[in-house]
């Protein structure tokens, strides 16, 4: 049953007004017989109710509001004093016509007119009789229609199932009356002293918990009795769920109490982060909310976001997932979802920043020009992932910085050295203690775009262990079909990383997963040449090193040709960082005598050089004259550029054994058994006894046992080295080679051919050998590199034996 007694007409307010029996009385059957004979008039005002439903015989309050309805009560009330009053079928319509009331009603009578102190007018009015509006005559200043009686169809005074039907009423009624506590005990007065059993149904049905539209259907049944077994069906239901609200609250009861206790204490903690303040709970998630307002993100993302945050507000805020959890809404906030920096496409200013700041790399640049060049076109294109691959030292990791200049955009970095852990590139679950995302969100959201230039450093360097594999997880990660919805564990939402231009970096090719290769366009960085390391050391070491030890141009001073001294005679790199530590010597040596005020050479002489860097360490890779028959100078590259090796082989009295040191591979060791058997099947073609070949042991060795070698490039050398014993002819002078061999004496290709070529001109190489496929390699590679060199392409081994052994035999030959 309804718990309210007073009803507003049109603001839906409640009204507490004083009991009294006058206004509420208690009809009797005498009562109810002579308001029945009443006559109904013909015509009469019309007053639509917006929120209840009058019933024949019951009292109610309403409070007027709208001019027509108070214009129509004052009239009535100084007329007649009777009024039709109808019911609403929408109660939001403000003024409403003839479409919007119901067409049947309850003729009233006011009582009472009361001016309220707020300014509202509030009318005590009392049901009398059902009508049906036949016609609307007027609308305005209110409605006004002919009426005719609603009949209705009342029981026998002897019908025992009408009887039944009143007394479960009655019973009903008062079994809710004393389980809902919302509902005044007087309530149980009045139902006991109803001694009308139609005015009953009509106050039961009055008071019911319904809704407009069913109120009104109760009022529209015009058989008494069936109106009296559907409120019943109400009231059972009532009750039922009456019961159900009662166990629940019994059950909860406790557990409503211990929250009511922790809503208490955080309203106190909130007021003491207020005086401290700090943002309290509540400002933290509106804070949360207006952010989120201004995030571009998709609307996948915003629904995941409203999700999460409605996770946090049903948090309590001293357990351990409530800090992880608003880290992560911190997050989701944080991250610069659909936000792109501009990039600038002045494909000229581009191309002056990546000349200004590095000296050769002429394929890196190109590279990069073609791609902003293709972008500026296109404006769609994925980023690419470019990986520099090639020795330290030769700028891979600061192109990086340059390419973000270039392109306007922020500039990030994550070295991979060593990382083993695949969290490391994924994320945590939020389900952990202590989870955090992977370092790609991390640099991401450090970047503040979406598009920033990503460096990812020493990507060789990735290890796995127990706890995965990081280069399998990179795999999504520098995939372009892939990365738009990268999967970060923690974030748990896919991330777009197509517009990031990551470039990876690398020292070596072999130890990168070939699936990870295969998603990068590899890019050689090779080392450089001399004129390239003096111009690289005027241009930028030596300013960099002068401004970092706080001196100028002007207290130090290094010529190009002592730059090349330090060069030739301290560095062996391919790259330039040990000639940077070198040059920083140098510059030490002059901030010392600086600070102590004592005299030293402003310009940088020879003398000066060995004074402060020690007598030069770097003449082991100068060429040695092969005065010995058996000795030849091969060509190697290694993890820090190109080098020289000399291979050298002796014979001893034995039985033809072949002994191999200098700390060879598994490769190595097989081209010189390859090349021994090569020359011995061949030995007439080369002027050689076959029976030397059971008389005595060779020994091949390669200088510098401490190093490890391998690697197919020493073939030809190899078997060289052996033609030249066997035959004890001398290998002419200034000549290096590199190459691999097979069983039939082809000469096979190798890799490194710039780094090779490089390492032969510092050597003071005048000659190289190389296979004929090599030929394209060279190709590639500027002519100021290759000035003072002669290269000889060959097929097979015989044309190599013909270049590079005469045919004078060495002093002191050995008769074998």
């Amino acid at each position: 049953m309804a718990t309210s007694k007073f009803i507003s007409l049109d603001k839906l307010s409640l009204q507490d007004l004083d009991q009294d029996s006058e206004l509420i009385p208690l009809l009797t059957p005498e009562d109810e017989k002579e308001m029945n004979n009443e006559e109904l008039p013909e015509v009469l005002p019309i007053l639509p109710l917006r929120n209840t439903v009058l019933f024949p015989g019951v009292v109610i309050p309403i409070t007027a509001g709208r001019d027509t309805s108070i214009h129509l009560i004052r009239d009535a009330n100084n007329g007649s004093k009777v009024i039709g009053v109808v019911a609403q079928k929408d109660e939001t319509v403000e003024n409403p016509g003839v479409k919007d009331i119901h067409t049947q009603g309850t003729v009233a009578r006011i009582l009472r007119v009361l001016q309220m102190p707020d300014g509202n007018t509030t009318v005590i009015i009392q049901g009398k009789k059902r009508f049906e509006v036949a016609e609307v005559l007027t609308e305005k200043p209110y409605l006004t229609a002919t009426v005719r009686e609603a009949g209705e169809v009342r029981p026998a005074e002897e019908d025992p199932e009408f009887a039944t039907i009143i007394e479960s009423m009655k019973e009903l009624a008062l079994q809710i009356i004393r389980d809902n506590p919302n509902i005044p005990s007087e309530a149980s007065f009045a139902i006991n002293n109803i001694q009308s059993n139609s005015f009953l149904v009509n106050f039961v049905s009055s008071n019911l918990n319904l809704e407009v539209h069913e109120k009104q259907a109760l009022l529209e049944i015009g058989d008494l009795k069936q109106r009296a077994l559907a409120v019943l069906k109400h009231l059972n239901t009532e009750l039922q769920k009456l019961e159900l609200r009662n166990e629940l609250q019994s059950k909860v009861r406790s557990d409503m109490d211990q929250q009511q206790r922790e809503y208490f204490l955080h309203q106190q903690m909130k007021t003491i982060q207020e005086e401290l303040g700090g943002l309290s709970y509540d400002e933290e998630i509106e804070e949360m909310e207006a952010r989120a307002k201004e995030k571009k993100w998709g609307e996948k993302v915003a629904e995941h976001f409203e999700k999460e945050l409605a996770k946090l507000q049903r948090m309590n805020p001293q357990v351990a997932e409530y800090s992880i959890q608003r880290n992560y809404l911190d997050l989701l906030l944080d991250l610069p979802w659909e936000e792109y920096s501009q990039d600038r496409f002045d494909l000229k200013r581009a191309q002056r920043i990546l000349d200004r700041d590095h000296y050769g790399l002429e394929d890196v640049k190109r590279r990069i020009i073609e791609y902003l060049a293709v972008l500026k076109l296109r404006n769609d294109m994925k980023s690419p992932i470019l990986c520099l691959y090639g020795p330290p030292g030769v700028g891979k990791t600061s192109l990086g910085k340059s390419v973000a200049e270039a392109l306007g955009r922020e500039y990030v970095r994550m070295s991979l050295g060593g990382l083993r852990d695949e969290a490391e590139i994924r994320g945590h679950r939020k389900t952990y203690i202590g989870a955090m995302p992977g370092r790609i969100i991390q640099s991401i959201n450090k970047a503040g775009t979406s598009n920033p230039v990503f460096i990812l450093d020493e990507i060789d360097k990735l290890s796995s262990s127990y706890q995965g594999d990081p280069s399998s997880a990179m795999l999504e990660v520098l995939d372009p079909e892939q990365n738009n919805e990268f999967h970060d564990n923690f974030l748990e939402v896919g991330y777009d990383l197509s517009k990031v231009m990551f470039i990876a970096t690398a020292n070596s090719l072999a130890s990168i997963q070939p699936a990870l290769r295969d998603r990068m366009e590899i890019i050689n960085v090779t080392g450089y040449t001399i004129e390239e390391k003096v111009e690289i050391a005027r241009r930028h070491l030596l300013p960099k090193q002068l401004a970092e030890h706080g001196l100028t141009g002007k207290d130090l001073k290094i010529g190009k040709r002592q730059l090349e001294k330090i060069v030739e005679g301290y560095t062996r790199e391919s790259g330039v960082r040990g000639l940077e530590k070198q040059i920083a010597k140098m510059v030490r040596y002059a901030a010392k005598n600086i600070a102590m005020e004592t005299e030293y050479n402003v310009k940088v002489s020879y003398a000066d050089i060995e004074e402060v860097l020690g007598p030069p360490r770097m003449e082991r890779d100068k060429y040695e004259n092969n005065e010995v028959a058996g000795v030849v100078t091969g060509l190697a590259w290694t993890s820090v550029g190109g080098d020289i090796l000399f291979i050298e082989s002796i014979l001893s009295r034995g039985k033809g054994a072949l002994n191999i040191t200098g700390n060879l591979g598994q490769v190595m060791k097989e081209s010189a058994t390859i090349a021994l058997e090569y020359i011995k099947s061949n030995a007439e073609d080369f002027g050689i006894d076959p029976e030397v070949f059971g008389r005595y042991n060779v020994h091949i060795h390669v200088p510098e046992g401490a190093t490890p070698k391998d690697g197919p490039s020493a073939g030809i050398a190899m078997l060289t080295s052996l033609v030249s014993l066997f035959s004890q002819r001398k290998v002419k002078k200034s000549i290096a080679m590199t190459g691999e061999i097979t069983l039939r004496g082809k000469v096979l290709p190798v890799g490194g051919i710039k780094e090779k070529i490089l390492a032969a001109k510092r050597a003071r190489i005048k000659e190289v050998i190389l296979c004929e496929e090599n030929r394209r390699d060279v190709a590639e590679i500027k002519e100021e590199y290759l000035k003072g060199l002669t290269f000889h392409y060959v097929k097979d081994m015989k044309e190599v034996i013909d270049l590079a052994i005469t045919q004078q035999k060495v002093k002191n030959a050995k008769k074998l």
